[in-house]
């Protein structure tokens, strides 16, 4: 089976700073693999594991993506080669442009059996790229997908919704955002982060892989700012639970809120 797995670096959290003036700065944030991605990726290579083929990995985002560290982190998990596209324009991508910078470059990379995403990004978590990279590649898109079993010719999916288990049967080739639940990613190890390091990595940059469409983008963000931090009442409301709500309510309407 030929796989590729689409992921994104997303900054660590703890490592965001807020500027007094309530913006974000992401300048000492540590750049890592999205972990809903690691499921994607260790989904792509337990398929291969079970019926043979390859797994690529591939990426579109600014310099951090192409980070040496970056590099040997995605290979270490078992994907067999690295595909990337590199530009610092695309540090802000929308998911639109996102989906179509992913569709050209596999389609540069070549013919494929199954394309994988994770279900959303870890920082924005918009659930959009893996649906719009299906539409975009004119093949069969599912999401919320939790297993995968493969068959001949096609793909076996379960997806696990509110109060059941959905079974499709998805022909091949086809695009599938896999759930937080659908397995628990390897850590790699010594001998295959040494490996990873003699594995093939293909840079491409937005001239190499144009989108279709250029780069405009479908959204335009206007600021972004952390919320502003207001000093809690610390009221306590005793009493009975009927008085308790009457109460709460009073203080609410007070403040305005109701």
């Amino acid at each position: 089976m030929n796989i590729v797995v689409c992921y994104k670096l997303t900054p660590d959290a703890e490592d965001i700073e807020v500027k007094p003036n309530r913006t974000i700065s992401l300048e000492k944030a540590e750049w890592n693999i999205g972990e809903y991605d690691l499921m994607a990726i260790e989904a792509g290579v337990q398929l291969v594991e079970a019926v043979g083929g390859q797994v690529s990995a591939l990426s579109v985002g600014p310099h951090q993506t192409a980070a040496s560290k970056a590099k040997k982190d995605v290979l270490s998990r078992g994907p067999d080669d690295l595909y990337l596209v590199i530009d610092d324009a695309l540090a802000n991508a929308d998911t639109h442009l996102t989906a179509r910078l992913l569709a050209t470059a596999i389609r540069k990379r070549g013919p494929f059996d199954l394309v994988l995403c994770g279900e959303g990004s870890s920082d924005l978590y918009f659930q959009q790229v893996g649906l719009q990279l299906g539409e975009l590649l004119g093949v069969p898109v599912i999401n919320a997908v939790s297993r995968i079993m493969p068959a001949d010719g096609k793909v076996i999916v379960e997806r696990s919704l509110e109060n059941e288990v959905e079974v499709l049967e998805v022909p091949l080739p086809a695009v599938l955002a896999v759930t937080a639940d659908i397995n628990q990613p390897r850590l790699p190890t010594m001998k295959e982060i040494l490996k990873a390091g003699k594995k093939p990595v293909t840079e491409w940059t937005l001239a190499d892989v144009p989108p279709a469409g250029g780069l405009q983008e479908s959204v335009t963000v206007l600021s972004t700012l952390a919320p502003k931090q207001v000093e809690r009442k610390q009221i306590i409301v005793p009493g009975n639970p009927d008085e308790a709500v009457q109460t709460l309510i009073g203080y609410l309407s007070k403040e305005g809120v109701l």
